[in-house]
Formats: C-alpha cells, structure tokens, sequence
C-alpha cells in the first residue's frame, strides 16, 4: 500500500484507513507491505513517532521524499512505486488520486493495481496550478490503469460514471465501537467539561469549512465554547486566518492536534460535534463522531448525509446564517439534541464496519 503518509499516524482519514486495512490484513496472516514517507509530522516534530519496520505484522518501508508542501506526495509515491514495480507483490494499493499518477508503473511490471479515490482532491483549495493539475492526472491515471477502482461514497461512484464511464467498486470506510471518557484532561487544560463545548475535530483545512464554523458561532449567544481540534496540512496560512477570525471571542479554544485520550475525551463529551465541510471524500472523523454518540450537524453535501441519514442536524453548505441557526435551535433543544446522540453510535457501528470493509477489499484483490 502506498499513498499515505506514514502509519502509525492520525495525520489524516487516509492514515487511519491504510492503518485498519493493512493490520486487519496482516492479523489475517496476508503479507502486507506499507511504503512511508520519510519527514516529519505535517503538525509538528513533537508528533513524530519512532521509525519502525514492522508495525502489528505489517512491514515498513521508509521511502525518498522531499519534504516541502507540493513535493513530498509526488516523490514519496513515485519512490514507493518503483519499490512496488520491482517488489514482489501480488497486488499494489494506490490511496488517494494524486499518487495514483504512477499507478501505470506496477502495471508495467504485471502487478494487480487497486486505487482507492478517498475524495476529488484535485479540487481542494490548499493546491496551487501546478499540484491541482498532477492530481487530476493522477485519477485520470486510475481511470485508463487500474485493474479496480475503489470509491467511498456514492456521489463519487457518480461521478466517475459521468466523467469517464468507467465502472468503480463501492467499499466504505468503517468504524470502531468508541473509547468513552469522562472529561479530566479537557478539563484541566482548557476548561471544558461533559456538553460545555461545540466541537471541530479534523484537519484545518479550508475544504473543511472551520471559517463558517468560527463566523456562525460567534454570532451566537451562548456560555458554551467552541473548541476547534486539528493540526493544519500544508495550510499554515490558513490557521492564521482563522485565528485572526475567532480573535476577542474567549469562548473558541484552539488545542492543537490530538490523539490518544485528549481525542476520546473530547469527542465523549461534546454538546455538538460540527463539521461544515465544503468537499469531503468519506469524512472519518464524523463516523467517529458518531460513534461516540454525539449529536451531529453537518453541511448538506451528498459524502456528509449519505453518512448520517436522519441521525444528524444539516445546514447549507457555505451559509453561515444557516449553520448560526441550526447551532441555536440545538442550543434551546437539548431534548433534541439527546435524541440524536441516543441513536448516534448504534446507527453507525451497524452501518459502517472496518472487518466489512476488509473482507470486500480481500475479494476485490482476489477476483
């Protein structure tokens, strides 16, 4: 498997999903083989974890990158390519459309080429001309090489009809029971205890939406905080800006990335967990979300309500009038609010399941 990061690592949904994918796998007793990239944690060295070569009976491999924004996806993944082409494998998992350019490589050498597209990202704001326009080479790639196409959701099942009448294979993400924790370490660092705060947790991204966020909270009257979780991903500027926006307002917290049992404890304990997302492939940290039992509210575009059915609160995408007005109404009905996180969990564990997600993945590699 190649395209990701690094794993372990939360650095993104692509981490968390070639993490549960590769050692569920190896667990099974295949032989399973990540490529990682050599730099740092995209939020900061304090985050880097000890180079290993094996994790949980999958073996490492560091490869050659370039660690500046631009460079390091492209020369980590044609690095891993050519390790896959030469490398004795049966089958070659391409994540994510931009490393899907050098999906022809393992092709060359009669390798089985499998690419998971884990969301449009050619449309993502934080590319420039150059990187929007090799990532749409890369899922034009996937489109004319791959032996199976991999979507997540069923608007890009869509999509790849229309644009290219090409066939792909519907296997979603899944999800893990959650970790519930009362609220101690939130608690003692930024104030916020058991429904006091409203809850971003992802990657600060501008697809994400976290501008609205911040504008629409402070419009409202509330004693509740907002605390925005995540560390940015080649998007420095834009954690500025958004700092700036939420300046004076001593209600939004900003934590930093979070892992381990700052993740489990602000997830258990949130009021709201929002995501106003612009552009998602299949947004992982709302099925966590969600299986934590919180009361949800989401943007209205097909990847985020295909996820939540009627389990869920939805705005409009890009209206902060709306988003304002939905966070209210959830304010002044916490009845509704304890229907929705009463139904959360129970709705997504059945819905969305990683030992599924495996078991449909091993049949595509064999068929």
């Amino acid at each position: 498997m190649l395209g990701h990061k690094r794993i372990p690592s939360r650095e993104g949904g692509i981490e968390v999903a070639v993490e549960e994918l590769s050692t569920r796998m190896a667990a099974m007793g295949h032989s399973v083989t990540c490529y990682n990239r050599r730099g740092h944690h995209v939020s900061g060295i304090e985050y880097d974890a000890d180079k290993c070569r094996e994790y949980k009976g999958v073996h490492i491999k560091q490869v050659f990158t370039i660690n500046k924004k631009g460079l390091a996806a492209m020369t980590s993944s044609v690095s891993a390519s050519l390790g896959a082409a030469f490398g004795n494998f049966d089958v070659v998992h391409f994540h994510a459309e931009g490393p899907a350019f050098m999906c022809w490589l393992p092709k060359l050498f009669g390798r089985k080429v499998i690419v998971t597209i884990h969301g449009l990202d050619h449309q993502r704001a934080k590319w420039g001309r150059f990187a929007s326009r090799y990532i749409m080479r890369g899922e034009k790639n996937a489109v004319k090489y791959a032996d199976k196409i991999i979507v997540l959701s069923r608007s890009a099942q869509r999509y790849f009809m229309e644009q290219y009448g090409r066939r792909t294979e519907y296997i979603p993400n899944g999800v893990k029971a959650a970790r519930i924790r009362p609220a101690e370490q939130i608690k003692e660092q930024w104030g916020l205890a058991k429904d006091s705060y409203i809850l971003y947790l992802g990657r600060i991204v501008p697809e994400k939406g976290v501008h609205y966020l911040i504008k629409a909270f402070k419009e409202t009257r509330t004693d509740k905080k907002l605390a925005i979780a995540g560390g940015s991903s080649d998007t420095g500027e834009y954690m500025d800006k958004l700092k700036a926006l939420a300046q004076g307002d001593d209600r939004i917290v900003f934590t930093g990335f979070v892992q381990g049992r700052l993740k489990h404890e602000l997830y258990s304990n949130a009021y709201i967990y929002c995501l106003p997302s612009d552009l998602e492939g299949m947004p992982l940290s709302l099925l966590e979300a969600m299986s934590y039992g919180n009361c949800c509210l989401v943007s209205d575009i097909d990847e985020c309500t295909e996820v939540v059915g009627d389990k869920a609160a939805v705005f409009h995408r890009g209206s902060v009038k709306d988003l304002k007005d939905a966070m209210e109404k959830l304010y002044s009905e916490p009845e509704t609010v304890a229907a929705y996180k009463a139904s959360a969990a129970d709705y997504i564990c059945g819905k969305y399941d990683w030992d599924r997600t495996v078991r449909e993945t091993l049949e595509l590699y064999k068929g």
